[in-house]
């Protein structure tokens, strides 16, 4: 029998380490995107820009990037998605400041007749507000970031993203219109309601409360929190009191839930490293 041991710190650092150069070796730097997997040809993901601009902060803070480089290529892509073209055509970048899901790698235009997705737009955003809440020294450069970040979130027009719903819808294309899903229950949506009922802008009705479908604490709700689904919104939003002593609550559950349901009764550990 296998017995557990604890993951060292430095071990930790070196998974983190390890993890971030997937940002430095998949990554177009004349316009910042970040392709969704290493397949070749494959596109850029929205999300993972989005993902790799939250990132760069603590790739400064840990020493893998100096701040000059963590600056470039933070202005690289915000420039990108600022400049490039919005409107309802279908070769277009984003339309009513939402980006569509997955973009060529060098063009930036859209790719596969994808949908324009709210939530990865979520995650976009939420990056490009990290990055102004990180660099924020009085030279030019972080304050171009500061002001391009804070341009890009109030252009998104949360209001029109509803379509006359009282929730977000998933998205929308020049083909087919809205998708008929919306952002429900607990999931990833939370880090979208953060940023739509903050929008200085498109305000976003403080009355709503997105309906519960997953919000019970069971196996769904536990399975989600523990999965990327569930852990997306925390990467740009600080959780505390009564949000953060749930989410833990719901984690340990969640943990507990697999454990009990791993095939071969070979329970998971988070003390346990693979040999």
């Amino acid at each position: 029998m296998k017995t557990k041991r604890s993951v060292r710190t430095e071990e930790l650092l070196q998974l983190q380490r390890e993890t971030f150069e997937y940002f430095l070796g998949e990554v177009n730097p004349a316009n910042g995107l970040i392709r969704d997997k290493t397949a070749a040809y494959w596109p850029a993901s929205i999300a993972a820009t989005g993902l790799a601009l939250t990132c760069y902060p603590v790739a400064v803070e840990r020493g893998y990037m100096t701040r000059p480089e963590a600056v470039a290529r933070t202005l690289a892509t915000l420039r990108f998605f600022w400049t490039s073209p919005q409107g309802p055509e279908p070769d277009a970048i984003g339309y009513r400041g939402f980006y569509y899901h997955f973009l060529d790698m060098q063009t930036g235009r859209r790719a596969w007749q994808c949908e324009l997705s709210t939530i990865d737009s979520a995650l976009l955003l939420a990056g490009a507000l990290t990055a102004a809440a990180y660099f924020g020294e009085e030279t030019a450069d972080e304050q171009e970031i500061r002001t391009l970040a804070d341009a890009l979130y109030r252009r998104a027009d949360w209001q029109w993203a509803q379509n006359q719903g009282a929730t977000v819808t998933h998205g929308w294309s020049p083909e087919n219109g809205f998708i008929k899903y919306r952002g429900e229950g607990y999931d990833e949506a939370l880090l979208l309601y953060v940023l739509a009922l903050g929008s200085p802008t498109f305000l976003f009705p403080r009355a709503v409360t997105p309906p519960g479908r997953r919000a019970t604490v069971g196996k769904a709700a536990t399975a989600m929190d523990i999965s990327m689904p569930g852990r997306c919104s925390r990467t740009s939003c600080r959780m505390s009191g009564s949000t953060f002593a749930g989410s833990r609550t719901l984690s340990c559950a969640g943990r507990a839930s697999i454990i009990s349901r791993t095939a071969g009764g070979r329970p998971i550990s988070s003390n346990a490293m693979p040999s």
